[in-house]
């Protein structure tokens, strides 16, 4: 049981910073979307934290397009 539970909750234990992405975006005048391309196209000018946050916002974009189709 609590092998199972520990699967569900990746997502919750890998968002260390939550909404830090958001912000970074919005400071870019950016969607988050948009934001996480632009990082992934230009990994040099942006921190390693931030190169992971746009991997990690990628990822779970991913997801909500996979379940609706």
């Amino acid at each position: 049981m609590a092998n199972s539970s520990k699967k569900q909750k990746w997502i919750q234990d890998a968002i260390k910073r939550p909404g830090a992405f958001g912000k970074k975006a919005k400071a870019a005048d950016m969607s988050t979307a948009a934001y996480a391309n632009e990082v992934m196209r230009n990994p040099k000018e942006f921190s390693r934290r931030t190169r992971r946050q746009a991997s990690l916002a990628k990822t779970l974009m991913g997801f909500n397009r996979k379940r609706s189709t």
